[in-house]
């Protein structure tokens, strides 16, 4: 008796297993409810990172720092270094593809993160962001941030040019600065692909203005001074993180390709974003 029940059961089993598969064979269209509880029952860790383009730097000398009247102590003297080939992004990581790391990794949001409208600021520049943000943002999507060094000489080239574009002031058509000092995403930061006159040597976007940006290095007053000759890395520890590049509040100035500036690395502020080497 319990083996005809036991039967029965698998039977009905089957029938109604052949029924599914016949019903889904028939009607392959889902609700809109049904695929959002599809999405959100795969995991985000096995999403994608979002890649930017990178371009690559060749492998030889360029001119670090400068000895002109401009110059800050910190950023003299001029010296000759060698870096071995790397690559670095074209542009500016955006908030659209800091949303995507903050949904995969569950990281806390930056800094103002409530006032962003992806619709209209995925495409600006992420800012908010403190050193070990975006470090790890690189990380996952299997990069580093620059060094000091190689973010320089992806500014500047091999002439030891002021500015991205050459040796001429800054003006509105060429970079994103100079714009106060009230955050407003709708009226301060531009798209990362903007400025298309202001590009350095090697095609990159807003290695001035825009946003600072993190790179790898500690920093060090007199490193200058001490600094290897090929691929230097930065002190091997220190108070500081090094940023690069000035923002879209600052003084033209600030824009030379040569600048220093620092901050304690737990800093998160309206003005500094970043972009990812390999």
């Amino acid at each position: 008796m319990e083996d005809a029940r036991r039967c029965r059961c698998v039977s009905l089993l089957i029938v109604l297993t052949i029924l599914i598969g016949l019903s889904v064979a028939f009607d392959t269209t889902l609700s809109q409810a049904q695929l959002d509880r599809l999405r959100k029952s795969q995991s985000l860790t096995t999403t994608p990172a979002p890649q930017t383009p990178m371009v690559e730097i060749p492998a030889g000398h360029f001119t670090m720092g400068s000895d002109g009247t401009q110059a800050l102590e910190d950023e003299r003297p001029s010296h000759r270094v060698w870096l071995d080939a790397y690559s670095i992004d074209l542009h500016e990581v955006t908030t659209g593809q800091y949303a995507a790391f903050i949904a995969a990794v569950k990281r806390s949001p930056p800094w103002k993160w409530e006032t962003v409208n992806l619709a209209q600021h995925g495409d600006r520049p992420v800012i908010g962001v403190d050193w070990g943000d975006a470090d790890a943002y690189c990380t996952w999507t299997g990069k580093r941030l620059p060094t000091e060094a190689e973010w320089e000489k992806a500014a500047r080239g091999t002439d030891a040019r002021l500015y991205p574009w050459g040796s001429q002031t800054p003006t509105s058509e060429l970079a994103n600065f100079a714009l106060g000092a009230r955050f407003s995403y709708n009226q301060v930061l531009l798209p990362v692909r903007s400025h298309e006159a202001g590009k350095s040597p090697y095609g990159l976007y807003h290695m001035a203005g825009n946003a600072y940006e993190w790179v790898q290095d500690w920093y060090g007053t007199n490193y200058y001074e001490i600094s290897p000759e090929k691929n230097p890395p930065g002190p091997s520890q220190g108070q500081f993180r090094v940023l690069r590049g000035g923002s879209w509040s600052d003084l033209p100035k600030y824009l030379l390709t040569y600048g220093r500036f620092k901050l304690p690395p737990e800093t998160k502020n309206s003005y500094t974003g970043f972009r990812c080497a390999k």
